[in-house]
């Protein structure tokens, strides 16, 4: 039993009156599992006298039996954790655990309950029990308003309960007869049976003590009796709740009468809900019970049991609904305090250093967003290899050296290990760091972000990265991608991972349908502008189609590449130039001069080789939108699996696709080019998405819409209002020529 006093304090948070049977039981079978007697649940389920019956938990315990999966002493602490407890002090961090920044709270939390300032109740011996009342109803009512009060009581199921009560006096009247009444409570109010007490309604009535004939909706009734008296005093004052009187009934319980001044029942119910809420945040347990406006509270000034129903204080806490709401909201905005910039003129604080150079400082966020097969999967492996090794990361950006955690949501284990493999060796990189790079597999077994987020700060708490990097975090995405509220609570996660772990997070993120060359960079991203305007630094990938010159060029440089390599092995490198190796044709003629004819078969497969690779690189350009630093010009690659290589500058004079659709203005016609050369780039796209889609046989709709990226909707569309494809179903075929559509 370690978690012996863990689970004591667990239990003072969970009223039984409030749990189902079931949550009952469970209680009963974590403490039994936990080594605890059937005392110790007997003792706790003592408290909700209304359910509890002697002998019925001896006889529950002994069903309980051996179990291959127990409900544990964690089940208690869950429960107990959902009724406001805070856990114990210093307790080692639990995988649902909230994490939360320095000099912060969870949400909602103004009370840590193990640091209350704890006072005993001032309760004389010597009082008046008629000023005791007259002070409340001074307190709490008008002179004008009817009060309903209750004396008579009889006992229901071993308890006392109260009768009907009476509602015919004003708070007026009540007050001059208890001025007048000698001390003698009795005959202001009746006589009461001391062993049950007496009981009022805290908001006036008329005609009744129903919720119907409540006549003004001021105060709400906060009781918790499920912890010591004096704890639930000091919640209560820390928690600043305005109150207008505070009682202890003579039992196991403080009565706060709350001021909510609602104005209807409907935001009474609205306010209520509020204050229990945060009451529950803060430790308090309360009887739900309670919440409605005719409830009966205990009237002070009137003896139960030998024990005084005692008006405490009135008057406590903030002044009204409205200033104690804005001051709680206040205290768990969980937002840091402003700072006066004359304090830190004259030494500001350093700027963080560059991890990767004009791009991004240690400690803040990147997302790299493009369409799929941009390979930005292979990119971020490529950065995860340059921060480890301290090399260039893409040709281009500087990178600092250090460790770096990479986060597979996507590859099996195998792939995502063959992948570094292959991008170290294609990267010509001695692996001498590998040691620099963690992988965290979590292929089948991710989670919501909120809840990674936890896990992944314990997990790496203590390794010292210099960057997280997330791949990919659709993965992971809380909430609809396309609402800003829900995706600025989304990409919170990451500020609080940097934040906890002093590192850069690094994401990617893919691109909304359709072609972008018409949008801005950082609008490409698909779901809500949150995702762009979020990170400290913003990469974004866009495609490039090289034409048939480029593509000449490619293979020029593919042959001329294949016939060096072979020159060289055979010998005879100084039998070709550097103008030389730059001409297909004259490389070609050298190599049948100075290799034999089966060498020149070998030159003839290498080249066919190296020009079927030319031709299956991709065209990129990346751009920046950055927070830190001025924004770099744009950056042309080619995706030469598995990594991005530098462009030469063959790709500086095109441009990415664009939907004229969207350009919308005769400035962008004119920029862009006009509707016919608009249609025919169109016509070229769909022939080309159709060829490539005939290698894999049958050609569909979804086929097509797939290898352009595009809805089968918007693809059936444009087939039928080209004319030169046929539709059958979701089939497609070319016309023969002459047909009309």
């Amino acid at each position: 039993m370690d978690n012996a006093n863990d689970l004591k304090e667990a239990l003072d948070f969970i009223s039984p009156a409030n749990l189902t049977y079931e949550e009952w039981v469970t209680v009963g079978m974590g403490l039994k599992e936990a080594g605890f007697p059937v005392t110790a649940w007997e003792q706790w389920s003592s408290r909700d006298g209304s359910r509890y019956h002697k002998g019925e938990c001896a006889r529950k315990w002994e069903s309980f039996r051996g179990n291959p999966k127990p409900i544990t002493e964690n089940s208690i602490f869950a429960l107990a954790r959902n009724h406001g407890w805070p856990g114990p002090a210093g307790h080692e961090l639990d995988w649902n655990d909230a994490i939360c920044a320095p000099g912060t709270r969870p949400d909602g939390v103004v009370v840590d309950t193990r640091w209350l300032d704890v006072q005993e109740l001032n309760i004389p011996e010597q009082w008046d029990p008629a000023d005791q009342l007259r002070r409340y109803l001074q307190a709490l009512f008008e002179p004008e308003d009817h009060v309903a009060y209750v004396t008579e009581s009889y006992l229901r199921d071993d308890r006392y309960a109260p009768t009907k009560g009476c509602w015919d006096r004003t708070a007026g009247q009540l007050m001059d007869e208890l001025a007048r009444c000698g001390g003698d409570i009795g005959a202001v109010v009746g006589d009461y049976n001391p062993a049950a007490g007496a009981w009022i309604c805290f908001n006036p009535v008329e005609g009744g003590r129903s919720n119907n004939n409540v006549t003004d909706y001021r105060y709400a009734l906060v009781e918790c009796d499920n912890m010591e008296l004096e704890k639930q005093q000091a919640i209560i004052r820390q928690l600043e709740l305005p109150c207008a009187a505070l009682v202890y009934s003579g039992s196991k319980s403080l009565h706060a009468i709350v001021r909510v001044g609602a104005p209807d029942y409907t935001e009474y119910r609205r306010r209520v809900d509020y204050l229990y809420a945060a009451c529950k945040k803060n430790g308090l347990t309360l009887d739900e019970a309670n919440r409605n406006p005719a409830r009966l509270s205990r009237m002070p000034g009137i003896l139960r049991g030998g024990k005084k129903q005692y008006l405490l204080e009135t008057n406590t806490g903030k002044s009204c609904w409205e200033e104690w709401k804005d001051w709680f909201e206040a205290c768990t905005d969980d937002l840091p305090d402003t700072e006066n910039l004359a304090d830190d003129w004259a030494s500001l604080p350093p700027l963080a250093d560059a991890l990767i150079e004009g791009v991004l400082r240690q400690g803040h966020k990147m997302l790299l967003a493009g369409p799929s097969k941009a390979g930005k999967s292979f990119a971020l492996i490529e950065l995860c290899i340059c921060l480890a090794e301290g090399a260039p990361w893409l040709g281009r950006f500087a990178c600092a050296q250090g460790k770096v955690l990479y986060i597979n949501l996507e590859l099996d284990r195998a792939s995502c290990l063959h992948r570094f493999k292959d991008v170290y060796e294609a990267l010509h990189l001695p692996p001498r760091n590998l040691a620099n790079i963690d992988i965290w597999n979590l292929r089948g077994a991710s989670v919501p972000m909120d809840k990674l987020a936890p896990r992944l700060i314990r997990r790496a708490a203590k390794k010292g990265y210099l960057a997280v990097v997330l791949d990919p975090i659709y993965k992971v995405i809380t909430g609809d991608e396309n609402s800003a509220d829900q995706m600025a609570k989304f990409c919170n996660q990451f500020d609080l991972v940097c934040r906890e772990l002093d590192c850069a997070v690094i994401y990617c993120h893919h691109h909304s349908k359709g072609a972008q060359g018409g949008k801005r960079s950082m609008d490409r991203a698909s779901g809500s502008g949150v995702f762009a305007r979020d990170p400290d630094a913003m990469l974004d990938m866009t495609e490039l189609v090289p034409t048939e010159a480029i593509r000449e060029q490619l293979h020029n440089k593919a042959a001329c590449a294949a016939a060096k390599a072979l020159l060289d092995a055979r010998g005879h490198a100084d039998a070709y130039g550097p103008d030389d190796a730059l001409s297909r044709s004259r490389m070609l003629a050298i190599a049948k001069e100075h290799l034999p004819l089966p060498d020149l078969h070998r030159l003839d497969a290498d080249t066919a080789a190296a020009i079927k690779r030319a031709d299956a690189m991709t065209a990129w350009r990346i751009e920046g939108t950055l927070r830190e630093f001025a924004r770099f010009d744009p950056v042309n690659l080619w995706f030469d699996y598995p990594v991005h290589k530098l462009d030469s500058g063959l790709l500086e004079d095109l441009q990415p696709e664009s939907d004229y659709k969207q350009l919308g203005s005769r400035g962008a016609a004119k920029r862009w080019g006009d509707k016919d050369t608009a249609a025919k780039s169109k016509r070229a796209e769909l022939r080309t998405a159709f060829e490539a889609c005939t290698m894999d046989g049958k050609v569909t709709i979804y086929s097509m819409a797939e290898y352009l990226n595009l809805k089968p909707d918007t693809v059936r569309r444009r087939l039928k209002s080209d004319g030169g494809f046929w539709i059958d179903g979701t089939s497609v075929g070319l016309k023969e020529p002459g047909i009309n559509g």
